[in-house]
């Protein structure tokens, strides 16, 4: 893996925005930065890359948002989340680099389209009062897709914004469920080779842009509306998830 002015170019924005997204700004964009990265590098390298800046922003916000989540969401969430960690590792040795990318690519486009369909009104969440069953399933596919692509955010967040929770709430639940996650996932990605000496040396270089980014996260979640972030975070995620589904297909 070369760390050369490309590499830098295109994973230092991409980081600040996972960062600010992970901080509370964003509504669940924090994996934009693998289909970026994943333009350059190998999906393998791309996932290794990411687990442990993600892991440091998880630190970094347990504080501000510390006993603010809903624990009943938390347990079935987590649990649910633990078992689709085990089952992606399990198949993951079964995937070739062009499946990664076109998992990864489908992932990145299809989040657009459904923050899209939601703000258009097209796709309407009916309000649902806590169901635990409802909860393990949704944190089982998290659980999976966040060990594929870092994508766990969107089944989370279907199952928590049908409850109509606040924002801080919801962050909060998210932050503790993924820090248990993404720390469960460092096992197995060792085993499976997915973490390098070249990605944890690129990891360092890139992790006060993590920091950085995670705590303007935190300060804009309290005092800014996110069209603006969204708008650049979709641009990006739809041209990035597009080029790897076509370079995984073809």
């Amino acid at each position: 893996m070369e760390t050369d002015l490309t590499f830098f170019l295109l994973a230092v924005p991409a980081v600040m925005i996972a960062g600010i997204s992970k901080g509370g700004f964003g509504g669940g964009a924090a994996f934009v930065a693998t289909p970026i990265l994943a333009l350059q590098l190998e999906p393998a390298q791309a996932i290794g890359l990411m687990l442990p800046l993600l892991m440091l922003a998880d630190l970094t916000t347990l504080k501000p948002y510390w006993r603010q989540w809903d624990m009943p969401n938390v347990k079935v969430l987590m649990g649910g989340g633990l078992v689709g960690v085990a089952v992606a590792s399990l198949l993951y040795q079964l995937a070739n680099p062009d499946i990664l990318r076109v998992l990864i690519g489908a992932i990145s486009v299809g989040f657009v389209l459904y923050q899209l369909s939601r703000a258009r009104g097209w796709l309407k969440i009916d309000d649902r009062p806590f169901d635990a069953r409802m909860g393990l399933f949704a944190g089982c596919v998290a659980g999976f897709t966040s060990f594929i692509s870092h994508a766990g955010g969107p089944p989370a967040a279907m199952f928590l914004l049908s409850q109509k929770i606040g924002k801080t709430t919801y962050q909060a639940t998210t932050v503790l469920v993924f820090w248990v996650i993404n720390g469960a996932k460092a096992i197995p990605y060792a085993f499976l080779g997915i973490f390098t000496w070249d990605t944890l040396r690129a990891d360092l270089m890139l992790a006060p842009v993590m920091f950085i980014g995670t705590m303007i996260g935190v300060y804009l979640h309290r005092i800014m509306p996110e069209r603006l972030f969204f708008g650049v975070t979709y641009v990006l995620l739809t041209g990035a998830g597009s080029k790897l589904l076509i370079d995984g297909l073809t």
